[in-house]
């Protein structure tokens, strides 16, 4: 009897805590301009999800490069975000852009011409992955925005 006791207790804990379907990927977005340096000039981004599951995972962002103007200039840097059970959450995308990249000969044109408008085209592409309970899901990133210079 005590047996049946802890397996049944088992058996409802595991399946009170499931993974009914994988969190919902919203989009991007909030690209802007945090903050600039003589070295580098920071860009920022949220990438928001609904999870509607009753337990938490674990977010990986792997390989986001950032585009600034159409040329590669970053990736973006991040630790790994757990994911909260039941909620809404957004996870932040950080990318430190060198000065020196974007003022190289090859992109001078492009920076000339983002410096007239005061405006540059920013492009988050790549992949982030979730896991939980041996359960994974890969989600696309390809988000661009105009971006205002200061």
């Amino acid at each position: 009897m005590k047996h049946i006791i802890i397996l049944s207790t088992i058996l409802l804990t595991f399946l009170n805590c499931s993974v009914s379907e994988k969190p919902e990927f919203l989009g991007v977005e909030n690209i802007k301009i945090l903050e600039s340096t003589p070295e580098y000039i920071i860009l920022t981004a949220d990438a928001f999800f609904e999870n509607p599951n009753t337990v938490s995972g674990e977010l990986q962002v792997n390989n986001i490069k950032v585009f600034v103007n159409d040329s590669e200039m970053a990736s973006v840097s991040s630790k790994n975000f757990e994911v909260p059970a039941k909620k809404d959450f957004s996870i932040p995308l950080t990318a430190n852009v060198p000065v020196d990249s974007i003022f190289g000969d090859e992109h001078l044109s492009s920076l000339i011409g983002s410096l007239l408008t005061k405006k540059m085209t920013v492009q988050y592409k790549g992949v982030i992955n979730y896991k939980v309970l041996g359960f994974s899901h890969t989600y696309d990133i390809d988000k661009t925005e105009e971006v205002k210079i200061k």
